[in-house]
C-alpha cells in the first residue's frame, strides 16, 4: 500500500465538493458485480455523467504531475474514476475488485493490477468508514486527509466499514500497470525513491546515480509490457 500526497489542495478539494454535494446520487450496486452487490450499500454518481467525466479528468490529470503516482504505478491503462458517497449506515463488505474491467463506452479492456481511492472528506467529516485492506502483515484501515490517495494491488481483501456519523465521499479506480507484478513494481518504486534521493544530494551526473538509473531502465526493460 503506498499512500500518495496531496493530489489536490484542501482549495482544489473544497471547489469539487461543491459539485459533487449538490450532485444526483443512485444506489451503488447499479455497477456491482453479481457477488459484490450483496454486500455493497452506498451511493454513486452515474459513470456517464458530466460532472463524473469533468472531476475524473481533473483527477487523472493531476496523477500525470504527480511523480510518486508514477513512480509506484507505472500506469498503462486507467479506467475512468467513479465517485462514492457513504451516509450513516451505509458500508461496503468484504471483497476483490473483479480483474477485468471494459472502460465504459469502448471496447478496450484493462487487467485490475492496482486499486486507488482518493479521499474527498476529511477525517473529521464522518465517523467509522475506514478503507479495512487486508496484506501479508494483517488488516491496515486507511482513512486519509481530503485530498491524499492510497494506492494497493487489486488482489487485496478489502472493504468500506461502516459509516456511523456524517458522509465519507471519495473516488476510485482502477488500473493496468506496464509491470504485473507487485513484488517488481514493489522493487522499481524503491529503487526509483533511492535514485531520486540521491540525485538531490548529488546530482543527475554522480556515478552512483548514473549506473542505478541505468539499472533501473534495464529492469524496466526486462518487466515492462509496453
Amino acid at each position: 500500500m503506498i499512500p500518495i500526497r496531496k493530489v489536490f489542495t484542501p482549495e482544489q478539494v473544497q471547489q469539487i465538493r461543491l459539485h459533487l454535494d449538490e450532485a444526483d446520487w443512485q444506489g451503488g450496486e447499479i455497477t456491482a458485480g453479481q457477488q459484490a452487490r450483496r454486500v455493497k450499500h452506498n451511493q454513486q454518481l452515474p459513470q456517464d455523467g458530466t460532472l463524473t467525466q469533468q472531476i475524473g479528468d481533473l483527477i487523472l490529470d493531476a496523477l500525470a504531475r504527480h511523480p510518486v503516482f508514477i513512480s509506484a504505478a507505472l500506469p498503462q491503462k486507467i479506467f475512468p474514476p467513479m465517485f462514492n458517497r457513504y451516509s450513516v449506515g451505509e458500508t461496503y463488505g468484504s471483497h476483490v475488485d473483479n480483474a477485468i474491467r471494459v472502460i465504459p463506452g469502448t471496447t478496450i479492456r484493462l487487467r485490475t493490477d492496482l486499486s486507488a481511492t482518493l479521499f474527498l472528506s476529511d477525517p473529521d467529516e464522518y465517523e467509522g468508514g475506514d478503507l479495512q485492506i487486508e496484506d501479508h502483515f494483517g488488516s491496515q484501515c486507511v482513512k486519509l486527509a481530503a485530498g491524499d490517495m492510497i494506492l494497493y494491488p487489486s488482489t487485496s481483501l478489502h472493504q468500506v466499514m461502516p459509516v456511523t456519523a456524517g458522509r465519507r465521499v471519495s473516488a476510485v479506480f482502477w488500473l493496468q500497470s506496464m509491470v504485473r507484478s507487485n513484488e517488481q513494481r514493489e522493487m522499481l518504486f524503491g529503487l526509483d525513491q533511492s535514485i531520486q534521493s540521491l540525485t538531490s544530494l548529488h546530482g543527475h551526473e554522480h556515478q552512483d546515480v548514473t549506473r542505478l538509473s541505468g539499472v533501473y531502465q534495464n529492469l524496466i526493460r526486462q518487466w515492462a509490457d509496453a
